[in-house]
């Protein structure tokens, strides 16, 4: 790996677990950020095929989106219905006729660039008080026995940092792992979309997120710990992959290398962060849907 992409990374792994840390307004911020030159990218890929969406009005009304998804989770689904309204009204009386294509970029930069992240703050942000009203509302043990305990007796270590760590770390071992396998030992094309993908490094980046999964199921304390570790495992392995081949569906159809400049050695923003897209709301509905079905 080239010196400036692995500085770039170490950085980045710092920073990330920096916001995640702290939490709550530091991450909101920081989070509205990366989503805000992310969308910057997207948009400039989209306008690069001759098509002109609603940028400035889905660039508001997603940061809107965010600092919802923070203070208020579940109004969330509710804004994220209205602000396509609000973009679609704001294309209809421009002075231009909007095209088919103007209207479905820019709602898919809001539901892509805008509402899945925004599952990312309802995990870290908002999901402690999630399931403390769910336990206080159906006077549910279960939330208490299975849902992630605390790394330490300190309160620093909340259920909502365990599991957006996990989540963290399994996108960031299926990335390593797929990197370096593919690397030193891929000869097998994925797929078309993206040439240097190989079956070799899927399959590593795939166990890669499996062993972390199984690890943290295990030491969280989770009900059938090697199931719902393998359940979690695989799909963070398999959709942080998707994510990250969307990405190069994008720019390939856009014809450019990388989405951006901005991050030495790696490229721009939707280049370091596309395994993230997809996998946020599926970690979410894991620990809400999925977990309390086991009791």
């Amino acid at each position: 790996m080239p010196w400036t992409r692995t500085i770039t990374t170490i950085i980045g792994i710092f920073f990330a677990l920096g916001i995640l840390i702290i939490g709550k307004w530091l991450f909101t911020i920081g989070l509205c950020v990366i989503v805000f030159l992310g969308q910057l990218e997207y948009f400039q890929l989209v306008k690069a095929k001759g098509i002109v969406p609603a940028t400035k009005t889905t660039l508001i009304v997603s940061q809107i989106l965010l600092i919802a998804a923070a203070i208020a989770p579940h109004f969330t689904d509710a804004l994220f219905t209205l602000a396509g309204t609000l973009i679609c009204f704001y294309l209809l009386f421009q002075s231009k006729l909007a095209s088919i294509a103007d209207i479905s970029t820019s709602i898919l930069g809001l539901f892509y660039g805008g509402y899945l992240p925004s599952y990312w703050l309802r995990l870290r942000v908002g999901f402690d008080s999630t399931i403390t009203n769910i336990n206080i509302a159906n006077n549910d043990l279960f939330v208490q026995k299975y849902l992630p305990n605390l790394w330490t007796k300190s309160q620093f270590f909340s259920p909502a940092l365990n599991i957006t760590c996990l989540a963290f770390s399994c996108i960031w071992a299926a990335d390593i792992g797929a990197y370096i396998m593919g690397k030193s030992f891929g000869k097998t094309r994925l797929s078309n979309i993206s040439p240097k993908k190989t079956v070799e490094g899927a399959i590593a980046g795939l166990i890669g997120s499996i062993i972390v999964a199984e690890i943290g199921s295990w030491y969280l304390g989770w009900p059938y710990c090697y199931l719902t570790g393998m359940v979690l495992g695989v799909l963070i392995g398999i959709v942080s992959l998707l994510g990250d081949l969307t990405e190069s569906m994008m720019k390939r159809d856009a014809g450019v290398k990388d989405s951006g400049k901005l991050i030495p050695g790696h490229g721009g923003i939707l280049d370091r962060t596309d395994s993230y897209v997809f996998t946020a709301p599926l970690v979410y509905y894991f620990v809400t849907l999925f977990l309390p079905l086991l009791q």
